[in-house]
């Protein structure tokens, strides 16, 4: 049996259609007309799927008749040279339509299907090896299109050989069942997927789960960087693989506000390198135990989602990262596989690639998103839905849409305001806002595809940049007793940490 090919197979397949019509769906579910070899199988192929389009027998009469009609509707329209024709719509050879049905029709015709969809997709991958060599030397492609090329070739044939089977309800009732004891002997705890670090949204997700594309969406300096990377430091203290793409801010920058998050040492202080000797000793210790965790960065500043899904690919195959979750910050940064489209085709691109990246490896991806300004113009500054910036695709493509809000960055904005218009007429103004060092943040869940939407209170805390449950004191009480199960028998009195 030839690698690519096997005119008997398609051959034996085509037959089968001819006795059994009824199977052309089933067919027509894994195969297209170019998944055959042989051209002539190919036009009878696409023969066969017009007459059932067009609900007419699918039978030897009527497949020349139609060859014959498409051939003249060609030839009409076509006002070049006939010669260009050929290999296109040539005259048909009929004699490979009775080599059809002089075939053995097959009963069970599965087996041959993924064959021949099997020696397709061999044969694009040959095809993509050529052009590599084309795009590589022969074109002088500069290496980073040549890249993007390859993967977007690469994913377009993974797409494409990717097929399903129906379930009937047997399977599906046995998978149900199963799922249902996996809960149980979990203990009916409410989390199921990787925690998002607060107790309260937990309890209303149940956490994000594999296939899960979540979108988290805020005005500018509402903290949904802070939020993400609360998620992400409190998964890889569960030693939790996470990959981020900071497309906006360098690694460094997010490694201090973890530490801030981490140590309760503000973020300024680092910063600004002002630590005492006790700070000192702190951030030593939490950047010992950082460096054991699975953490993986990439802060290229660009990147599309062609690369996004090789470089979360290559970091997922490796079983020893646990990789769990994957973060974007954030989503209208990136870029689709081409350039110069439109920019709603390109989010829509975008949006669907993540989704199907989050089902292919089964883990959650989290994206960050902007929201369009005019929410500003309201009253209630709340987001909705509508508020998401380039909304249709992600919108419909996310299972879980949340919304960061904090009042206080609108009041504290509205008290400025008056105070300059005050100054500016010569008026005496006195603010009665007051900038608390921590302040009530809401998370609105304004799409939940398999659970119910509402809103979960936080408490922000601005020095540290960090998010903590509402109704508990844990990550308020003395710092001395958060670090207490941290090992800090070494000096207290440190000038600077070694590992810096």
């Amino acid at each position: 049996m030839d690698t690519v090919y096997n005119i008997n197979i398609e051959r034996a397949v085509l037959s089968s259609i001819l006795f059994s019509p009824e199977i052309i769906e089933d067919v027509m579910g894994v195969l297209k007309p170019n998944d055959f070899y042989l051209p002539a199988h190919q036009k009878i192929f696409s023969t066969m799927q017009l007459l059932h389009k067009e609900d007419l027998p699918i039978d030897e009469e009527f497949i020349r008749t139609k060859i014959k009609q498409t051939k003249n509707s060609m030839d009409k329209g076509f006002k070049g040279n006939k010669n260009d024709l050929k290999g296109n719509n040539s005259d048909f050879d009929e004699s490979i339509l009775i080599e059809i049905l002089s075939a053995n029709p097959i009963t069970n015709t599965t087996a041959y299907i993924e064959q021949i969809k099997d020696s397709a997709v061999k044969r694009e991958l040959a095809s993509l090896a050529n052009s590599i060599k084309k795009v590589a030397i022969e074109d002088e492609m500069p290496s980073s299109e040549a890249l993007d090329f390859v993967q977007n070739e690469l994913y377009k044939i993974s797409v494409n050989s990717a097929n399903s089977e129906l379930k009937d309800m047997p399977h599906i009732a046995a998978d149900t069942l199963a799922y249902i004891k996996k809960m149980k002997e979990m203990g009916n705890k409410y989390l199921t997927g990787e925690t998002t670090g607060f107790d309260d949204l937990d309890r209303r997700t149940t956490g994000f789960n594999a296939g899960d594309l979540v979108i988290i969406a805020a005005r500018p300096a509402m903290g949904k960087t802070a939020l993400t990377l609360n998620m992400a430091l409190k998964n890889i203290e569960n030693n939790r693989g996470v990959i981020i793409f900071s497309l906006e801010m360098p690694s460094e920058q997010l490694m201090l506000r973890l530490l801030s998050a981490k140590t309760s040492i503000p973020l300024q202080n680092l910063r600004k390198g002002d630590l005492d000797d006790m700070q000192w000793s702190r951030l030593t210790v939490a950047l010992e135990d950082l460096r054991t965790k699975r953490l993986f960065v990439d802060d290229g500043g660009s990147i599309n989602i062609n690369q996004l899904r090789a470089r979360v690919r290559k970091l997922a195959t490796n079983p020893d990262n646990k990789i769990s979750m994957v973060i974007i910050d954030y989503l209208q940064l990136m870029t689709g596989s081409g350039a110069g489209k439109d920019r709603h085709l390109e989010v829509s691109e975008i949006s669907r690639g993540l989704k199907m990246l989050a089902r292919e490896l089964k883990i959650p991806v989290i994206a960050l998103s902007q929201l369009n300004r005019g929410l500003e113009n309201r009253p209630d500054k709340r987001p909705m839905l509508s508020d998401l910036r380039e909304s249709g695709a992600i919108e419909q493509d996310a299972d879980i849409i949340m919304f960061v809000y904090r009042d206080d960055v609108y009041k504290e904005r509205d008290e400025a305001k008056k105070e300059k218009e005050a100054k500016d007429k010569g008026v005496e103004y006195k603010s009665a806002f007051v900038n608390k060092p921590e302040e009530e943040a809401e998370v609105i869940i304004g799409k939940q595809r398999n659970g119910p939407i509402g809103t979960v209170k936080l408490i922000f805390q601005k020095n540290f940049t960090r998010f903590v449950n509402s109704h508990s004191s844990r990550d308020s009480i003395p710092i001395e007793t958060v670090f207490e199960t941290m090992d800090t028998s070494h000096d207290t009195k440190v000038d600077m940490p070694d590992i810096l």
